[in-house]
């Protein structure tokens, strides 16, 4: 039995260690390496600082991290407000036998990939697009308007493109919530403000920290939606390490960008959890 157990340990513990290790572990600490190197004159590679202190001292990186961070947060509470009343929605308020139809609607966006979804939006939203020829065709324009390459269509496309990764975990959360809280509340003469305060959020609190924590890495590190559809005044913090990495060629700088992003999603996630007092391994189990 002892070898059974040790046996099935073996199978599913190395290919994990080696994932992590192999394609997590080891490249943040050559990224981390990489970072601390900068060439002399004579072409040789020393260790150095300079990389960060490039950071440090040109303005457009600080504005360019410090948006990112901000919007990210917006993009993620903005997605909370978006798919909350969905989740609460299909598990609380929908008959049972609809459940599954309707949460397989709201994934099947997300079975093309993250460009087809993105190139829709821009199909409706360009001056040539199908919004832009309705209301002319309506009279309410008499040109087209420029609706994309502005913060307020790279915000919609970066929650749109975030949703799935917020309502899974929320649908989860308040799936397992038994209805009679909410019926004994009612009973109570509690309020809808007090129930959804007092009983809702705090039940749901796993997914939504699950979900929150998903959305706002992947928004953070999102390159292809801000650039698409924020156009070259995006200023999203991941377009200065593509251009380090491959406009510049300067892999050193990159990968100084590359761990400071990684510090800084880190740190905000760190302080969600402390406000939220809520437990990572827990919101992620």
């Amino acid at each position: 039995m002892k070898k059974h157990i040790k046996l099935g340990f073996f199978i599913f513990f190395i290919p994990v260690f080696l994932w992590l290790f192999l394609l997590i572990i080891l490249p943040q600490i050559d990224l981390l390496l990489m970072s601390l190197k900068v060439e002399n004159d004579v072409g040789d590679m020393v260790w150095s600082f300079s990389n960060y202190n490039a950071f440090f001292k040109e303005n457009i990186y600080w504005y360019t991290f410090v948006r990112t961070a901000t919007y990210s947060i917006l993009v993620t509470f903005l997605t909370f407000v978006v798919t909350f009343p969905i989740a609460f929605y299909i598990t609380k308020v929908v008959s049972p036998k609809y459940k599954g139809f309707l949460t397989i609607l709201l994934l099947m966006p997300f079975w093309v990939s993250e460009l087809v979804r993105v190139y829709g939006w821009m199909i409706l939203l360009r001056e040539s697009g199908v919004i832009n020829y309705y209301l002319m065709q309506f009279g309410i324009i008499d040109k087209p308007i420029e609706m994309l390459y502005n913060d307020i269509s790279m915000i919609m496309g970066l929650v749109y493109t975030s949703m799935l990764f917020m309502i899974v975990p929320l649908i989860s959360a308040l799936d397992g919530m038994d209805d009679s809280y909410i019926e004994a509340a009612l009973d109570l003469g509690a309020s809808k403000f007090v129930i959804f305060f007092k009983i809702i959020i705090p039940y749901a609190a796993p997914g939504i920290v699950s979900g929150s924590i998903v959305v706002f890495m992947l928004t953070l590190g999102n390159y292809l939606t801000p650039n698409l559809m924020g156009g070259k005044n995006s200023l999203w913090f991941t377009e200065q390490i593509y251009n380090q990495f491959i406009a510049s060629f300067n892999w050193n700088q990159g990968a100084a960008f590359g761990f400071l992003l990684l510090i800084l999603s880190s740190l905000i996630i760190w302080i969600a959890l402390k406000i939220s007092k809520q437990n990572l391994s827990k919101a992620l189990s």
